[in-house]
């Protein structure tokens, strides 16, 4: 979520160099960016993933694993896999209470290391915006899901309305604010001000789950229209 992209390298490369940078700070700027609640739509996220008694959860982009821990929690005896292509943010994640539920695991979001039909929920946040194609990312994650297996996913959106204007205002000042006060790193959260305002809308990332396969796709807003929550499953007949 806070990671700059120069053009002198590819996206990918630039977003895994930095998150190996930030995990010494990254939850700290979330709550403060969120006003304390990116916890919660974290919980959110968990809970829409409908994780079934015995299950298998697999939380790409892990970061710090605060939707894997999450899962962990709410579905005691499910099998929970975190998995980020950033080895920095892997090793918060693992020295965070409780991090013994999960099993976390080095992995690309384009080219997932599992067979087909492997879990049955995917969930990530704050991936599809830090990736080159998430259309070839979602189909990977209908591929590692089984058949009425959940999707559920947080990101960014640009906001709308009347509250378009003063909310853009204040993510192009605020937010820049923050990372230079906070974390000392203004360029990286310019990078987040210009993906917040630049990345897809709900009905977007809807139009594409649609597309490839998913269905039940369904979204909230959240914080002024800044965030989305996503969730849709992988049909029951479908292989």
């Amino acid at each position: 979520m806070t990671h700059p992209s120069p053009p002198s390298r590819s996206k990918g490369e630039e977003v895994q160099r930095l998150f190996d940078t930030v995990p010494g700070y990254y939850d700290r700027m979330n709550r403060l960016m969120t006003l304390g609640r990116h916890a919660a739509w974290c919980r959110d996220v968990a809970r829409r993933a409908q994780l079934p008694d015995g299950g298998s959860l697999l939380d790409i982009a892990t970061g710090t694993g605060v939707i894997a821990l999450e899962a962990a929690r709410r579905y005691p005896g499910a099998t929970i896999h975190g998995v980020d292509f950033s080895e920095g943010m892997l090793e918060g994640a693992r020295a965070k209470p409780g991090a013994d539920a999960v099993t976390w695991q080095f992995a690309d979001a384009n080219a997932l290391p599992y067979d087909d039909a492997s879990f049955d929920a995917v969930t990530h946040g704050y991936l599809l915006r830090n990736v080159e194609d998430a259309e070839r990312v979602l189909a990977e994650q209908l591929r590692v899901l089984r058949p009425g297996g959940r999707l559920a996913l947080l990101e960014t959106c640009p906001p709308r309305g009347l509250l378009r204007a003063p909310v853009t205002l204040g993510v192009k000042v605020v937010i820049p604010l923050l990372g230079q006060l906070v974390a000392r790193d203004k360029t990286s959260y310019t990078y987040l001000e210009e993906t917040t305002l630049g990345f897809m809308s709900p009905e977007q990332v809807a139009s594409v789950l649609w597309r490839l396969g998913f269905d039940d796709v369904t979204w909230r807003r959240r914080f002024l229209g800044t965030h989305m929550i996503v969730s849709a499953r992988k049909p029951a007949g479908r292989r």
